[in-house]
């Protein structure tokens, strides 16, 4: 699968879910719907991951920097 920006991925998402909801989809297809799904739900949470890691914090002379983990602790 080629990278989807993440709001693309919430967008599959939904369809999967309506797509679950709905009666149209046979045993195997429901699967495999519900297996994109998951995998889908992995790569959101990943990059969720990423950018959280990638938090700025404005410091008190207007600058960025990165927020450290390690001084919440």
């Amino acid at each position: 699968m080629s990278e989807m920006k993440i709001e693309q991925q919430f967008e599959r998402l939904e369809e999967i879910v309506e797509a679950l909801e709905g009666e149209e989809l046979s045993l195997e297809e429901a699967f495999n719907v519900y297996q994109e799904g998951m995998n889908l739900l992995k790569q959101c949470n990943d990059q969720m991951d990423q950018v959280e890691k990638k938090v700025l914090a404005l410091s008190a002379d207007g600058s960025l920097s990165e927020l450290d983990r390690e001084d919440e602790e």
